[in-house]
């Protein structure tokens, strides 16, 4: 509404501020397009602000909006970038100073394509497509590979031309089809489906020079993930230039930066496997070698030993020490024996000394009854008795006179 005012009844500032403030509430919420020209996102904030520009006019605005708004956008926009934004618009009275506060944002053009592809990504990361666990590892040494490009394509020519430039060997099974429009992804996954059905196909490129966004859509398509992911064979993705990064890079076995990379991954080089082969088997000779020549010294250096120099020395000494024994035995058996002979001679002569036959042969002589008792006491015999006398030489019989 019109507001009475006049030079000598003026309305104050605060009050001008406030009416602002109103009919800027009154608008609601609009949808701006502009373009960002700064960016401010401060850790753990939970606002981020920006400014809205408008290239034509050179007017900017200021747009405030909650994190987890920004954040949804955050991988595909940043300054510079063309977006449509659901703001509201506020008037910030102590200020005076008019911005949006916005509800939603939406990148304009490639950005919105980026927006959709990062949605995407984040739905098949989810479903664990991506997943470093279900890749698979590329065979060493293929004996055929299939190869999907573009018919005449560069990328045809610098994966064939490097991969046989490696190992002249290697076979390739290829499929040209179109690598970009409208007919690419149903034939690109087709040819796919082809190659990995051919159990002699021991790896699959797909291959494809560099271009915009637009250009390599077709190889983030889902259906190709999607089939790319269900392969046996393991498949190679090399797509475009080293920044160009689409939704295949993800879930193929392995990302190659270019075709020629593809190439050289792929297929290993033969020179440098050769001198991988020399240089291997230069180090188990040295390790043969080293082995023998330990085993010498130490075979040398037990030889050296005097028990292995002169085996005979050592039962040579134990002869010695054994005849030293030996002859020490029979000594003291020598001695002993002649000790015992020297006394068995005195013991005998003492019994023959002490023996009745001795006595006998000095002349004396034993007299002894019919009933073999020695006659002691001649009170024991009698005139007449019969008596038998024991001499030295033999006996003889006597009588008793008186």
């Amino acid at each position: 509404m019109a507001v009475n005012t006049s030079a000598d009844t003026p309305m104050p500032v605060g009050q001008v501020s406030r009416l602002i403030g109103g009919w800027i509430d009154r608008l609601g919420a609009v949808w701006v397009e502009g373009q960002i020209t700064q960016l401010s996102r401060r850790p753990g904030a939970g606002v981020v602000f920006l400014t809205l520009r408008d290239p034509s006019q050179d007017i900017s605005v200021s747009v405030t909006c909650f994190r987890q708004v920004f954040e949804q956008v955050a991988d595909v926009v940043g300054e510079g970038a063309r977006v449509v934004v659901l703001a509201k618009p506020e008037w910030y009275a102590p200020r005076g100073q008019l911005s949006l506060r916005a509800t939603e944002i939406r990148p304009v053009g490639v950005g919105e394509l980026l927006a959709r592809l990062e949605r995407l990504k984040k739905s098949l990361a989810e479903e664990g497509l991506f997943s470093a666990a279900r890749k698979k590892p590329l065979p060493f040494l293929p004996q055929l590979i299939g190869l999907v490009c573009g018919r005449a394509s560069a990328a045809e020519r610098d994966v064939l031309e490097n991969a046989r430039h490696r190992w002249p060997a290697v076979r390739f099974e290829v499929r040209n089809v179109p690598v970009q429009g409208v007919h690419a992804v149903p034939q690109v996954v087709g040819a796919v489906r082809e190659l990995d059905a051919m159990d002699e196909v021991d790896v699959i490129i797909v291959a494809r020079g560099g271009g915009s966004v637009e250009d390599l859509l077709p190889f983030s398509d889902e259906e190709l993930v999607r089939t790319v992911a269900s392969c046996r064979t393991p498949v190679v993705s090399a797509i475009g230039h080293e920044p160009d990064t689409p939704l295949l890079d993800y879930v193929a076995d392995l990302r190659a930066s270019t075709p020629t990379d593809a190439a050289k991954r792929v297929v290993p080089d033969v020179g440098e496997e050769y001198e991988r082969v020399r240089l291997l088997r230069n180090r188990a000779l040295r390790c043969v070698e080293g082995f023998l020549d330990r085993e010498e010294r130490g075979l040398a250096h037990a030889l050296s030993r005097p028990s292995m120099e002169d085996p005979h020395r050592m039962v040579d000494d134990r002869a010695d020490q054994v005849a030293a024994l030996l002859d020490r035995g029979r000594r003291t058996l020598g001695h002993l024996l002649d000790r015992a002979d020297s006394e068995l001679t005195h013991t005998r002569a003492r019994v023959v000394a002490l023996s009745p036959a001795a006595t006998l042969r000095r002349g004396y002589a034993v007299l002894q009854r019919a009933d073999g008792h020695v006659v002691r006491d001649p009170d024991d015999v009698t005139g007449g008795d019969a008596l038998r006398a024991r001499v030295a030489e033999g006996e003889f019989s006597v009588r008793v006179d008186t």
